[in-house]
């Protein structure tokens, strides 16, 4: 197999390397990811300047840009190669329901989905962090799935994998995502130069949470692995919007 590895955390972080290490038997791997943290970064691609690649003395390449450019350029042009399977991670805490609409964990994994790639978000939920090895044992567990059995259709999954030991894990469910209560306010504070400065404030609590979410299984010790779209229309509510509308059609 031809494994692209990209992340969010900075192609120096721990998981990325776990996940490399984990895969590596598999078959070809190749890392793509930011020169820096780019956590929140979303789906944002850099349009303003130049991209450079350089590589570190692990092997792995590395990207001025978001993990959306390090996907991008990697199946676009950069390698002589198109992957196999796109794999993101391992993130280094959760990203569940709305935590997904900001990840860079996810939308590294997403632009692969987008080039016609199947791909794979995976992050690891704690605070810890102490095990890498469990969520890069479920990583290879699903490529090698995907491999044995290709799922047919382009499949984007997000996996959210407790921080234990693997022998310790509850089983796998697949799930939905849950919804957050609203985010946190932010945190005000003041720069060494006396400017009022802003921190962004925490992810909300879990507000749907029952069994069949993502939050559900983390909280009973299971690995959560949840099939994301890209489609984002509100197809509910497309027959009142023509209603509601009426009035400009008359």
């Amino acid at each position: 197999m031809r494994i692209l590895l990209s992340n969010d955390d900075g192609y120096y972080a721990p998981g990325l390397a776990a996940l490399a290490e984990g895969l590596a038997s598999l078959g070809t791997v190749t890392v793509v990811a930011p020169e820096r943290d780019r956590s929140g970064a979303s789906n944002s691609l850099t349009l303003d300047r130049p991209l450079s690649v350089r590589r570190a003395h692990s092997g792995f390449w590395y990207v001025n840009g978001t993990p959306t450019d390090c996907v991008h350029l990697a199946v676009t042009g950069f390698l002589d190669f198109e992957p196999d399977i796109v794999v993101s991670g391992i993130n280094t805490g959760a990203n569940m329901g709305d935590d997904t609409l900001y990840s860079g964990t996810v939308a590294a994994a997403t632009e692969g989905y987008l080039l016609g790639i199947p791909s794979v978000a995976v992050s690891l939920v704690g605070t810890k962090f102490e095990n890498f090895a469990t969520a890069a044992k479920v990583a290879r567990g699903l490529v090698e799935r995907l491999a044995a059995a290709p799922f047919g259709s382009p499949i984007l999954l997000n996996v959210n994998v407790p921080d234990v030991p693997y022998e310790a894990l509850k089983g796998v469910q697949v799930t939905r995502l849950g919804r957050r209560h609203k985010a946190q306010p932010v945190v005000k504070g003041t720069s060494p130069r006396g400017e009022t400065i802003y921190w962004v404030g925490p992810a909300g609590a879990a507000r749907e949470a029952g069994p069949g979410t993502d939050f559900h299984a983390l909280e009973h010790g299971a690995v959560s692995v949840t099939p994301l779209q890209v489609d984002l229309t509100h197809a509910d509510q497309l027959p009142a919007l023509r209603e509601w509308m009426d009035w400009m059609t008359k």
